[in-house]
């Protein structure tokens, strides 16, 4: 029986995973709060996972565009 060496790269029917995203400034000031939203609720949820996983003292401060704040301690 004979194999055929093809690496996973080459494959074209191969296309998992996440594309990188250009780290830069959100010029559409909807689509920047938007993904601050996103982006800070998964925060705070990382925050939290380190705490409780490493037993460590968390503490986050976050301020908005907007001015407004947005806080996770554990403790």
């Amino acid at each position: 029986m004979e194999y055929q060496n093809e690496s996973l790269e080459s494959s074209p029917l191969r296309k998992l995973g996440r594309g990188k995203v250009e780290i830069k400034r959100i010029e559409n000031t909807t689509n920047r709060q938007v993904t601050f939203c996103k982006r800070r609720s998964g925060l705070l949820k990382k925050a939290y996972e380190l705490s409780v996983l490493c037993d460590a003292e968390v503490a986050l401060i976050v301020f908005s565009t907007r001015g407004r704040l947005y806080e996770y301690s554990n403790n």
